[in-house]
C-alpha cells in the first residue's frame, strides 16, 4: 500500500450503448419509464431455439461514435466499450489531448470476450483447419482488445485491464479503477464492461433451462429465466479534488466495493458468501446496512437467483430492507457489462433522484417476504447511498457502492 493519502474517487462521465438507447441519458429516460430493450434476435441465425428473444443494440453505427479507431479492425465488444468510453469523455468535460497527457487508463469487464470473432474462427477451423483461420479474424480474438480499444480510441497509455469474471466484472473493474484513482496511481481510469450477443451464449443458456418464455421478471412469482442480452458501458473515475479544480459536474462518489468468491457450484449463487460480500462493501465503503437507500440487484429473473439474492440481503439487512430492483427487467442480462450498467444507473439515480424500477413484475412472489422491488416505473426518490450488485458463475461476486457528494 501506498503511504500517499487516500483520495477521495467520483464519477463525472457516463456512457452507454444499449438496447434502451445510445447514450447514458436516453438509458436512464427509458429506465424510469420501465420501457424494455428486448426484442427478436437479429444478431444471429434463431431458427431452431424455443427461445428467440434478446436485449440487443439496434442502429448503433460504430463509425459515428469512435474517433480514431478503425471500427473493421476490432470486434463488436471492443466497438460497444470504445464507444460507450468516448461518450464518457465528452459527458465529463475534460479535453481529450489533456486526457491523452495525462495519467489516464481503462479497466473493463467481460464474459465472452469478442464471442462473434470467435464464432466465425470456430466455424472456419471446423471447416478448413488450422490453415483456413483468417489472420484478420484472429487480430481480432483476444478478450484483451475490449479494454485495448478503449485506450486506442482515446489515445490513452496507462493500464488496460480487461476482466473476465463473468456477470459481476463490470464491478470488479470499478473495484480497480477505485483503488488507482485512489491510490494515486493514475489520475482518469475508464471503467465498465461490454459484451455482444452471440449463439453460443444463447444456446448455453438455453440447455440449462435458463432462458425466460418472453421477458424477464425479477422479483415475480411466475418468474422463469433471463433474456440474454448485449451492450457496453462506461464510467469516468477521477479524484474529487481534480473534478472541483476544474468545475466539474459530479454523478456520484464511489464510496467502496466488496468481492468474495465462493466457488461451492458453478451456476448456483450462496447466499452465505452474497451476503459476505455485502458486509466488505459495506466495510469498505465506511458505510452501515441503514445507510443503503437503494439496491441495484443483480436481479437475474430466474428463480434460485432473487431467492438467494433477497435470503443474503435478509442476512445483512434484517427483516427492513432497503428499495431492490432489477433494471435486467428492461436491458436483459447483458453478461459482463450487466454490473457496470447498474453502476451507471445508480450514479443517475443519486444525480436525478428516483429509484430504477424493476418494470415487469405483474405479482411479486410472496416466498420472498416484504420486498419493495419498485414495481412498474421509476420512483421519485432523493437516495443518498446505493449499492450495486453482481454476481456471476463460479461464486464470483462483486458490489459496488456509490453516494451523493456531499
Amino acid at each position: 500500500m501506498s503511504d500517499r493519502p487516500a483520495r477521495r474517487v467520483v464519477v463525472t462521465g457516463l456512457g452507454a450503448v444499449s438496447s434502451l438507447g445510445i447514450g447514458a441519458r436516453p438509458l436512464t429516460a427509458a429506465v424510469r419509464a420501465g420501457r424494455s430493450g428486448i426484442g427478436p434476435i437479429e444478431a444471429f441465425d434463431a431458427e431452431g431455439f424455443t427461445h428467440t428473444l434478446a436485449g440487443e443494440v439496434r442502429g448503433f453505427a460504430p463509425e459515428e461514435h469512435l474517433e480514431r479507431i478503425d471500427p473493421e479492425q476490432w470486434g463488436h465488444s471492443g466497438r460497444f466499450a470504445a464507444a460507450a468510453a468516448r461518450q464518457a469523455v465528452t459527458d465529463s468535460g475534460l479535453d481529450p489531448d489533456e486526457l491523452s497527457r495525462s495519467r489516464a487508463g481503462s479497466s473493463f469487464g467481460t464474459t465472452n470476450g469478442e464471442s462473434a470473432v470467435m464464432e466465425r474462427l470456430s466455424a472456419q477451423w471446423v471447416r478448413d483447419g488450422l490453415a483456413g483461420l483468417d489472420p484478420a479474424l484472429v487480430a481480432r480474438a483476444d478478450t484483451g482488445r475490449i479494454a485495448a480499444a478503449v485506450n486506442a480510441e482515446l489515445d490513452i497509455s496507462g493500464e488496460a485491464q480487461t476482466f473476465g469474471t463473468a456477470c459481476a466484472a463490470s464491478n470488479y473493474a470499478i473495484g480497480y479503477g477505485f483503488e488507482q484513482i485512489r491510490g494515486g496511481d493514475a489520475d482518469v481510469m475508464l471503467c465498465g464492461g461490454a459484451d455482444a450477443s452471440n449463439r453460443a451464449t444463447h444456446a448455453g443458456f438455453h440447455r440449462l433451462g435458463a432462458l425466460a418464455e418472453d421477458v424477464p421478471r425479477p422479483f415475480d412469482a411466475e418468474r422463469d429465466g433471463i433474456v440474454t442480452a448485449e451492450g457496453g458501458v462506461a464510467l469516468l473515475l477521477e479524484s474529487l479534488e481534480s473534478a472541483e479544480a476544474r468545475g466539474a459536474r459530479v454523478y456520484a462518489e464511489v464510496l467502496g466495493y466488496g468481492m468474495t468468491c465462493d466457488a461451492k457450484h458453478m451456476t448456483n449463487p450462496n447466499a452465505a458468501s452474497i451476503a459476505e460480500c455485502i458486509r466488505r462493501a459495506h466495510a469498505n465503503a465506511e458505510v452501515k446496512p441503514g445507510d443503503i437507500d437503494y439496491i441495484c440487484a443483480h436481479g437475474t429473473g430466474t428463480p434460485a437467483n432473487d431467492s438467494t439474492e433477497v435470503a443474503a440481503v435478509r442476512e445483512v439487512f434484517g427483516d427492513t430492507l432497503p428499495p431492490i430492483s432489477s433494471i435486467k427487467s428492461m436491458l436483459g442480462h447483458t453478461m459482463g457489462a450487466a454490473a457496470g450498467f447498474g453502476a451507471l444507473v445508480c450514479c443517475m439515480a443519486l444525480q436525478d433522484g428516483f429509484l430504477p424500477p424493476s418494470a415487469t413484475v405483474r405479482t411479486v412472489d410472496p416466498k420472498l417476504g416484504d420486498v419493495d422491488c419498485v414495481p412498474g416505473t421509476g420512483r421519485d426518490a432523493s437516495p443518498r447511498v446505493v449499492q450495486n450488485h453482481g454476481f456471476a458463475f463460479g461464486g464470483n461476486n462483486a458490489i459496488t457502492v456509490f453516494g451523493r457528494v456531499s
